[in-house]
């Protein structure tokens, strides 16, 4: 990873992690998912636009928080870092008419946020580094974080949420016992990541954002040296490998493992390099717009803009 020694951290961090979200949703076409030629119903790709606008100075903040931990001015644990994912999300809202955009990408760059500001402004720009940051940040989080999570969560009023047993999110007395009780953020997402991609990534210290997603994008364009052609394969390798759950909390886990199954025959087919693969992909896409947005792999696209993240803080520019 390389750092730009001209530019504020908070800055340089704030404007990488923006850029990602911007060249996630402008490559196409990914099945599935809003694009720069392809628009849900009420959600549209000028809502995303705004959204990214809208967090550049929440991720600014996160990053000058990460600096004032890298200083010994801030402890992990008063980062603050759910009112900071409450916050952008409330701004996300403000910005656009389009409803939840970037719930999911949000709660997965904030701490990628901090962790960059301590780990840049240490010097040690290592992904290695970078990845243990991430970690002591989500470890470090707090019951009031869980809170702010929560409130964050209802604003953005996510499709699929549904009802789990414990510490539903929908249930008024929830956050009254995690005060109480003193539960983290952390331990909440622990609780979740059987059955969402996002926590998983969190408490198991980004798996697929590190191993998968970022290597993959990297040999894409090693490969294809085509920057909209490695995200859209990417995006369909890790689609591949990892169902989306997203769609398997809307639709269903055999759903969810379809559409895998759909985006595995794509890039044996060649993807976007072959006419066969390109037209398979069309289908493919058809196929998932018919059910509206139900079968909508929108934590795949948010784990692919955190890998992009990686890529851009380490010097990767389009």
């Amino acid at each position: 990873m390389t750092f730009r020694c001209e530019d504020a951290v908070d800055d340089y961090v704030s404007k990488c992690l923006q850029l990602a979200l911007l060249l996630e949703v402008s490559a196409y076409p990914k099945p599935g998912n809003v694009h720069r030629i392809a628009d849900f119903c009420g959600t549209r790709y000028e809502h995303f636009l705004a959204s990214s606008v809208a967090l550049l100075p929440h991720f600014r903040l996160a990053a000058k928080r990460g600096m004032q931990v890298s200083k010994g001015e801030l402890s992990l644990d008063e980062v603050e870092i759910g009112k900071v994912i409450k916050d952008s999300v409330e701004d996300m809202v403000r910005w656009q008419r389009g409803g939840n955009t970037l719930l999911g990408a949000v709660i997965l760059l904030s701490p990628i946020a901090v962790a960059s500001g301590i780990t840049f402004s240490q010097r040690r720009t290592s992904l290695k580094k970078l990845r243990e940051n991430v970690h002591k940040v989500v470890v470090s989080t707090t019951p009031k974080d869980a809170v702010n999570v929560y409130d964050a969560i209802k604003k953005a009023n996510p499709s699929g949420l549904g009802n789990v047993s414990e510490l539903d999110i929908n249930d008024p007395d929830s956050k009254r016992r995690i005060l109480k009780e003193r539960i983290s953020l952390y331990q909440i997402f622990q609780i979740a990541a059987p059955y969402d991609a996002v926590c998983s990534e969190w408490v198991n210290n980004y798996p697929i954002t590190f191993d998968v997603a970022h290597p993959l994008f990297m040999e894409q364009l090693e490969k294809v040296h085509d920057l909209n052609t490695a995200i859209v394969h990417t995006y369909l390798k890790v689609l591949a490998k990892h169902p989306d759950t997203f769609i398997a909390r809307k639709t269903g886990i055999p759903k969810a493992h379809e559409a895998s199954s759909m985006a595995k025959e794509v890039l044996e087919l060649g993807g976007l390099e072959t006419l066969e693969g390109r037209k398979r992909l069309h289908e493919f896409d058809l196929e998932l717009r018919k059910s509206g947005n139900l079968l909508n792999p929108g934590t795949t696209a948010d784990i692919v803009a955190a890998a992009l993240a990686l890529s851009v803080l380490g010097g990767y520019r389009p």
